[in-house]
């Protein structure tokens, strides 16, 4: 693949992206950062694509690498502006089923968004997590169950 390729890889591919970090990040400016090393990443290391037909799995691949990334880092540091900032203003704005998937943990959070959100199927699902098929047909059942469970209860 040329680096010209590529470019109209990620450009074709940005909500993808953006879905993908917004799942595990809650901060815009943390997805913009992920993403954005995650380019410059893939530009970095295409030579080590060994199959064009699968440089997009590749790119999420290391976008949810550099997501962890940020995770990591920000973990260790976390201000008061920014913790009430996010309690206070980030949840107001979306809808029940965004917060009740954005409350699921964490490797079913990443599973519903490659499934439904961005239509990978199941065995691409798997092998960009790097899990099995049926290890990502568990998470999505337990995502539906729960998911259901909490609408159902905010419904009534």
């Amino acid at each position: 693949m040329k680096k010209e390729q590529l470019g109209e890889l990620v450009i074709q591919n940005e909500d993808a992206l953006y879905h993908v970090a917004k799942t595990l990040l809650y901060s815009d400016a943390d997805c913009a950062d992920a993403i954005q090393e995650a380019i410059v990443k893939a530009f970095t290391n295409l030579h080590t694509l060994r199959n064009d037909s699968f440089a997009k799995t590749w790119l999420i691949r290391i976008l949810i690498n550099e997501c962890y990334a940020v995770m990591r880092r920000e973990k260790r540091i976390v201000s008061l502006e920014s913790y009430q900032y996010e309690e206070a203003g980030d949840t107001a704005d979306y809808s029940d089923l965004y917060e009740a998937i954005s409350r699921l943990p964490q490797e079913i959070r990443l599973c519903v968004t490659l499934y439904y959100l961005e239509g990978y199927r199941v065995k691409e699902a798997a092998k960009i997590l790097g899990i099995t098929e049926s290890a990502v047909k568990n998470r999505l059942a337990r995502a539906r169950a729960k998911l259901r469970g909490e609408l159902e209860e905010a419904m009534v």
